[in-house]
């Protein structure tokens, strides 16, 4: 144990400073990219982020290397709550108020034994995210100036909510009741009414059948 740990911090030390610099550069570049091209990029990192969260990895580990901060910090939170709340509330019929909870304030990690076996079941809540993302960058100009951490983390434990709030007291920003409108749509309303009406288009489809989304 011994061996192994000191190997592992000697090459940490080694590598870590290379590769920590090329992280942040490739964040700025994102957030560069996003206040240039909110709508397109908006779509791009509201995606991404929102599947990565789903994935069995660290979304929030992706934006706190990154250091995804201001309107591309949005757009993750944007991506990882349609991924979030979209599960759970287009899977409560399945789950009930535990699925509800345990996706919506958890993680919708929960859900990838279904999408290996039915990918469709993932369609809704991406679309939800490619939506809500530019909603987010382009009408409610929504940032996240608190942690970086907090992009990646969506609504478990309401982490980038609270992110996004201290966001505001320590910029001094003058927070309006269109903020508090625009924070509660993007993160809670339009992520359960878009994935809930693309969920049931597909489940009239035949592509989503009774019990895809069981946990």
């Amino acid at each position: 144990p011994a061996v192994t740990i000191l190997v592992g911090v000697g090459l940490s030390a080694l590598f870590a400073p290379s590769i920590g610099a090329v992280a942040s550069a490739v964040g700025s570049l994102i957030m560069w990219a996003t206040e240039l091209q909110p709508l397109l990029m908006g779509i791009v990192v509201s995606v991404l982020v929102g599947m990565a969260l789903t994935f069995p990895i660290s979304s929030a580990a992706i934006c706190a290397a990154l250091g995804l901060t201001g309107l591309a910090g949005g757009a993750a939170v944007a991506g990882c709550c349609a991924q979030m709340v979209g599960f759970a509330v287009m899977s409560y019929k399945e789950n009930g108020v535990g699925g509800l909870v345990s996706q919506g304030l958890g993680t919708s990690m929960l859900q990838m034994p279904n999408i290996l076996r039915n990918p469709r079941t993932w369609i809704p809540p991406t679309l939800a995210a490619a939506i809500t993302g530019p909603i987010a960058t382009c009408l409610f100009h929504l940032e996240m100036n608190g942690p970086a951490v907090s992009s990646g983390m969506g609504t478990c434990g309401l982490v980038g909510q609270i992110g996004v709030y201290t966001g505001w007291i320590e910029s001094g920003k003058a927070v309006t009741a269109f903020d508090w409108i625009g924070l509660v749509l993007i993160c809670f309303v339009l992520p359960a009414v878009l994935s809930t009406i693309f969920c049931e288009l597909l489940r009239k489809k035949g592509w989503i059948k009774e019990g895809d989304l069981k946990l």
